[in-house]
């Protein structure tokens, strides 16, 4: 089994910054798919960003510009650094890693856009 904790959420102004990180343990296999999904109140769970071990990305068109999504392999960490968010930002971020077994998820981490 996978386990994966998120950390970084917080309040935030528009258009400031967080930085999300979230750490897997347990068996991990090096192919795999690490990312960041949310889910606003009242919503679906949506994609935010995905990485694949070998670095290649890919973001929801909501996100493009202004999050990164990267990862450090030899600490099984991704991380997803977030800019110039919106109130529409504002959701439980959940941290998600794919391999040929399942999907593995975190707990979620609250971000909240205010003023």
């Amino acid at each position: 089994q996978v386990q994966l904790v998120e950390s970084g959420g917080g309040l935030v102004q528009p258009g400031g910054s967080l930085r999300l990180s979230c750490a897997a343990s347990g068996s991990i296999f090096s192919i795999n798919v690490m990312g960041w999904y949310r889910q606003a109140p009242g919503k679906q769970r949506e994609l935010v960003a995905i990485i694949v071990d070998s670095g290649a990305t890919n973001y929801a068109d909501s996100v493009k510009g202004r999050f990164t999504i990267s990862r450090d392999n030899a600490k099984n960490t991704v991380y997803l650094q977030m800019t110039s968010l919106k109130p529409e930002d504002t959701a439980v971020y959940y941290c998600n890693l794919h391999d040929f077994r399942m999907d593995f998820w975190g707990k979620g981490t609250l971000v909240t856009v205010s003023s």
